[in-house]
């Protein structure tokens, strides 16, 4: 099949994980993705091991493939020229720096969009730009902070972070939505939107059910291990062998459980 986006450019000055991932599903959907790093490079090329036989960390690759990669030093006259004539030529910009480093570097959305009225300007933070805004973003204090540790773990338990980095994850298909969207926007009305996507807000957008038990209903979910507070069975159950998973979800499945078991 075609490249959906095959005709888009993206400039990511985005690192670690949210914006890298969000610029990874555009380029998997065609985009032309320039990725901007520093002489040192992304933080998450050092992040290993793992590595794979090149010596590369894997972690890296894992949000960073169909990118071109491009090295320029900002605080270079020459190269931050560069960084600027790019983003007067792209359709989309991305971009997590600290408050306060774009202005600094003439690369703020006001600056950027006078140069250029098209282009989709996406920032991603950890907490936004009001209070807080200059705490680190990092995702396990996002599960701590928003509340994901303190439902996940058994419930005698200490709280746990999830297996993978989620809120940086579900950030960076929220950013990808919105760039979506704003695409969409432009072309009918030919100009481009400021995105704006924090990781605390991500993530409490996805406790969803959990989220909506005590906004609605008042009640304080809790660790409940692989259980479920609404249906059951829907958990891990120990057998002979080896863990098993069951996952009924209504009546007819529950009846046809039953039938299997004996």
């Amino acid at each position: 099949m075609p490249a959906a986006l095959p005709n888009l450019k993206v400039l990511d000055f985005s690192r670690v994980l949210a914006g890298p991932f969000a610029t990874m599903m555009l380029a998997d959907l065609g985009a032309a993705v320039t990725k901007i790093e520093p002489p040192a490079g992304d933080e998450t090329r050092q992040w290993g091991p793992p590595y794979d036989e090149a010596g590369e960390a894997t972690y890296f690759q894992s949000v960073n493939r169909n990118k071109k990669s491009l090295v320029l030093d900002l605080k270079d006259s020459g190269d931050l020229e560069q960084a600027r004539e790019l983003a007067r030529g792209c359709d989309v910009l991305v971009e997590n720096f600290r408050p306060g480093v774009t202005e600094r570097f003439g690369l703020h959305y006001e600056a950027v969009r006078e140069a250029n009225p098209g282009v989709i300007y996406c920032s991603i933070t950890g907490f936004g730009r009001g209070e807080g805004a200059a705490l680190p973003g990092y995702d396990l204090l996002i599960q701590a902070v928003g509340g994901l540790m303190s439902i996940t773990g058994p419930p005698e338990g200490e709280p746990q972070k999830v297996g993978v980095a989620l809120v940086d994850i579900l950030a960076g298909l929220f950013a990808t939505v919105g760039i979506l969207a704003a695409l969409e926007y432009r072309r009918d009305s030919g100009q481009g939107q400021r995105i704006e996507v924090d990781l605390l807000s991500s993530l409490i957008a996805g406790l969803v059910n959990q989220a909506s038990a005590y906004t609605v209903a008042g009640v304080v979910p809790g660790r409940m291990g692989n259980q479920h507070p609404s249906i059951a069975p829907y958990e891990l159950f120990p057998c002979a062998d080896r863990e098993m998973v069951l996952a009924v979800g209504n009546d007819r499945q529950f009846a046809a459980l039953c039938e299997v078991l004996g």
